[in-house]
């Protein structure tokens, strides 16, 4: 990026955060540097140990996953609390994506739907038998989320405003999943964070329409890949495929080494 570039985008950076900040009168907290977040792909076990599916009638089960009826209503609690916490979430993330000008995709959809966070949770337990629900639920970071995107020649200083603006609103950042500067694989900026009020996890993903384009093209076979019954073999042609896919996607100039906002630590009291 020029340096005319950069300094437009310091200019615009240091008015987003300026109106943010007045906007909220709300000061960031320190991110917790303990915390550590990831995705995992989604079960068949409880608490205690392997089980057979199909045993509990106020479980859940969905091709050969399942949760007992305990875990069962542990999700639905989670669900409950990851809804009455996400307007605020929203005001922000809608903030956050006016002040960058960012298109915020996909909003209707910015909460998971009780099936597909039941699959990962069950995921989660049947490939990490040493977790239980609860250890599970405290990592999530999806159930609420959201994309921002912006054209190739924006995206840059777009998410460098964006998730300023995030940061100055009181959230916390959790994860930052950069994959622009892989060779192979899924390509965008992945992102976590803690809302202040409810603590809440959320997750924003950073996309051009390329990198967007390409994530929903490849969604399906990510599904299939992820499925207990799916075989080595299919796994790696569906990864494959899956690949060339994403080389086809531009790599905007910076995008490799865009890094999450400094920390901000509140004023003592």
């Amino acid at each position: 990026m020029s340096t005319h570039h950069l300094g437009r985008a310091a200019a615009v950076l240091a008015a987003a955060l300026a109106l943010a900040t007045a906007t909220t009168g709300l000061t960031a907290y320190a991110a917790d540097p303990s915390d550590t977040t990831g995705k995992h792909t989604t079960a068949m076990r409880s608490g205690g140990g392997a089980r057979q599916c199909g045993d509990d009638p106020d479980g859940w089960e969905r091709d050969g996953l399942c949760l007992n009826a305990a875990d069962n209503r542990k999700v639905d609690a989670y669900l409950a609390r990851a809804r009455a916490a996400e307007p605020s979430i929203s005001r922000d993330v809608r903030a956050a994506a006016d002040l960058s000008q960012a298109e915020l995709v996909g909003f209707d959809h910015r909460l998971k739907s009780p099936d597909s966070l039941k699959r990962k949770v069950a995921t989660d337990l049947k490939e990490h038998p040493e977790r239980n629900t609860d250890d599970v639920l405290a990592r999530l970071s999806d159930a609420v989320r959201y994309t921002l995107q912006w054209p190739d020649g924006g995206y840059v200083t777009g998410v460098t405003i964006a998730s300023e603006v995030l940061s100055a609103r009181g959230s916390d950042t959790t994860k930052w999943s950069n994959t622009w500067g892989r060779a192979k694989g899924y390509k965008g900026l992945n992102t976590g964070w803690r809302a202040p009020v409810s603590r809440q996890l959320f997750e924003v993903q950073f996309h051009t329409p390329a990198s967007k384009f390409a994530q929903e093209e490849t969604h399906k076979l990510y599904e299939e890949q992820r499925l207990p019954s799916t075989s080595p073999e299919r796994k790696k042609e569906l990864q494959d495929q899956q690949d060339a896919i994403f080389a086809a996607v531009p790599v905007p100039d910076g995008a490799p080494a865009l890094a999450p906002p400094a920390t901000r630590v509140a004023p003592a009291a």
